[in-house]
Order: C-alpha cells, then sequence, then structure tokens
C-alpha cells in the first residue's frame, strides 16, 4: 500500500536501530505471541494460546514448510483457484500437486465449491490451503460456509493450511472467521498462517506466525527445522509486535480508506469501463476485475500496460480461472486510482478515441 507507516511501528524500528537491536530474532518471540493474541482476541474474538504460536519467516515460505511436515511427497494439496500465483510454485517446489478446485463466480459474490472440493479429497488429497480472506477475490468466508468445509476435512482425515494474512484488513459488512476459531473438527486439522505484513505493509522485514490450537497439530510444528524461525528478521519481529500492540488507529483509519475506494472504484468503472464486471473486495486493497467483456484476450493487463501505461497483476497468472481477469491494486490515494482507470479507458478506446 501506499500510505504512511503506523507511527508506532516507525518508532519501535527507530528505537531498535538507535539501541543496536539488530542480532537475531530468538529473544522477541515470546512477547510477539502474546501481542498476536492479545491482537486477535480484540479484532476476532479469537483466543489464541501464545504458547502455540511459531515464529516463521513469512507466509508463503512457511506455506512450504508446513505442508512438508503434514504430507508426503507427491501428495495432492487442495487450491481455491484464482489463487495467488506464488502458492503453485512453493507446492509443486517441495514435491507436492496442486489440486486446484475452482470457485463459483456467483452473483453477488464468489463461493468456494465444496462439491468439486469433495472430490478433490475423494480422490486423495491430503492437505487444503485455504485463502481466506482470499486472494484475489477479496472474499471473506462466512461461519456457514465455512463449517460444510470442516466437515469435509473430517470426513477425509485431510489437514488445513490456513494463510490468514489479510484478515486485519477486512472491510464493513464481513466479519472474518478465523478457521482455528471453527471447533474442534477445525482446529484437529488446522494450522493458521498470520502476520502483520500485509495489513501494516511491512512484508519485506520478514516474520509472520503459525499458530496451532491442538496437540495433534502442536507436535507437526515441533518437528519445523530449527532454522526456520531463524530465517524471520528481528526488525520484522518488532514491528509486528508494535503493529499488533499500537495499530490499531492507524489500522481503523486504513479499512476506512480501504472502503472508500472499492466503492469509489465502482463508480470509476462504470463511468469508463461499464464492461468490466467487479465485485467490491470484502477485504483488503486488491480487485478483482473481470475484463474478458473487453475483447483483450486471456491478458488483459498486457493491453492496460502497453496502451495505457498502468500495470495491473496479469490473470492467468492466477490459474485458468484467471483468465480474462486483472488485479488492481487499490491501497493508495484516490486520485492515483482515478488516473489509472481513466488510463486504462483509454487503452480499450478505438483507434483515433479519446
Amino acid at each position: 500500500m501506499d500510505f504512511p507507516r503506523a507511527e508506532p511501528i516507525t518508532a519501535a524500528l527507530h528505537a531498535a536501530v538507535d539501541a543496536g537491536d539488530t542480532g537475531y530474532v530468538d529473544a522477541r518471540t515470546a512477547d510477539l505471541g502474546g501481542a498476536f493474541a492479545d491482537f486477535a482476541r480484540r479484532r476476532f474474538g479469537w483466543i489464541v494460546d501464545p504458547e502455540q504460536v511459531t515464529l516463521v519467516p513469512d507466509v508463503n515460505a512457511a506455506i512450504g514448510e508446513v505442508l512438508q511436515l503434514v504430507t508426503n511427497r507427491g501428495d495432492g494439496v487442495v487450491v481455491n483457484t484464482p489463487a495467488y500465483p506464488p502458492f503453485f510454485a512453493t507446492i509443486e517446489g517441495i514435491g507436492r500437486r496442486v489440486v486446484p478446485v475452482s470457485m463459483v463466480h456467483g452473483d453477488p459474490r464468489w463461493k468456494l465449491n465444496l462439491e468439486e472440493t469433495e472430490r478433490a479429497l475423494a480422490g486423495g488429497a491430503r492437505a487444503y490451503l485455504l485463502c481466506n480472506p482470499h486472494n484475489p477475490t477479496g472474499r471473506v468466508f462466512t461461519r456457514a460456509e465455512l463449517e460444510p468445509l470442516v466437515a469435509l476435512v473430517q470426513r477425509y482425515d485431510v489437514t488445513v493450511v490456513s494463510d490468514e494474512i489479510h484478515a486485519p484488513l477486512t472491510l464493513g459488512g464481513a466479519q472474518h472467521v478465523p478457521w482455528l476459531g471453527l471447533g474442534t473438527g477445525a482446529v484437529e486439522r488446522g494450522i493458521a498462517l498470520t502476520s502483520a505484513s500485509k495489513a501494516f505493509d511491512l512484508a519485506g522485514l520478514k516474520c509472520a506466525l503459525a499458530v496451532t490450537a491442538h496437540p495433534v497439530m502442536a507436535e507437526a510444528m515441533s518437528r519445523l527445522p530449527e532454522e526456520v524461525p531463524y530465517r524471520a528478521s528481528i526488525l520484522g519481529a518488532i514491528a509486528n509486535e508494535a503493529a499488533f500492540d499500537s495499530g490499531d488507529a492507524w489500522l481503523d483509519a486504513v479499512r476506512d480508506q480501504l472502503d472508500h475506494n472499492r466503492r469509489l472504484l465502482a463508480d470509476l468503472l462504470a463511468e469508463h469501463l461499464p464492461a468490466v464486471d467487479y465485485i467490491p473486495p470484502e477485504a483488503s486493497f486488491l480487485a478483482w476485475l473481470d475484463c474478458s467483456r473487453l475483447g483483450l484476450g486471456d491478458d488483459p493487463a498486457d493491453a492496460f500496460l502497453a496502451r495505457g501505461r498502468v500495470a495491473l497483476s496479469r490473470g492467468p497468472d492466477f490459474g485458468v480461472e484467471g483468465r480474462g481477469f486483472a488485479r488492481l491494486n487499490i491501497g493508495t490515494y484516490p486520485g492515483l486510482i482515478e488516473e489509472a482507470v481513466r488510463r486504462m479507458g483509454t487503452a480499450t478506446a478505438p483507434a483515433g478515441g479519446d
């Protein structure tokens, strides 16, 4: 996002550098687990045991490490597509198979495809990579949607790795339901991954958390190679702790701005690109745009860049379901969103048009 850093985070980082606190990260782990537990209780009503919080370098790296603990080489991992592109490389890079399960492009929002999910699990997939809030569609899945998924993973004895990194940016009208808040069937087979990195714009500082709530899953995490937590950054841990402890006011202001931006985008698209189908995200700063009616082919982002000089994420990178789509970052100022959409409109205009 383009917004200035939260002042408590900036102050904590300056203090650490001034004190020379740039060594290994292990001394900060206990404080960070407690800070996250307090944050989870305040923001989500989620009761987290700080003793079951494990430091990891980032969520995507943790996905690979955790999947190696709970699956075997060659096992299938269910991924809801369209999906965050690094998921594919991470799963394949550890010798597992991506089992894509297409989401339903419903009206008025994207939905989980439980029938296709059951077929994948019955076919032998051993893990389910849940992304909630979902990237790129922006869906925040409700308890009513997640509870049938709990029943499925119980039935087929499948482990769920739940990427909840965008949860702090859940916007008005939606409520994040942590996987580990769904009861016994979920906690017995679930490991949640999270960080302050997306919500507080700290991704480059490298720090995330793996959370468990059951002895079986805690035992799995105890087998994590001991060097993995050391790949996290001491400054990342300090920044995350400050965000969880003192970042609520800043976070609320950013969520208000994102809420304004998602509504602004709807108005701008209606004016400049009415053929683009847009379902406003329920969380975070990503807008998933269906540009298939524009006649720009499988990769409309290429045309927007070449003809309008505005860079969006390429839809096909998110899987075959991303053909004809592009992803726009709206974590910026309204004027830049207005300029981006105006340029996109220009890129689709007939030759000689405005």
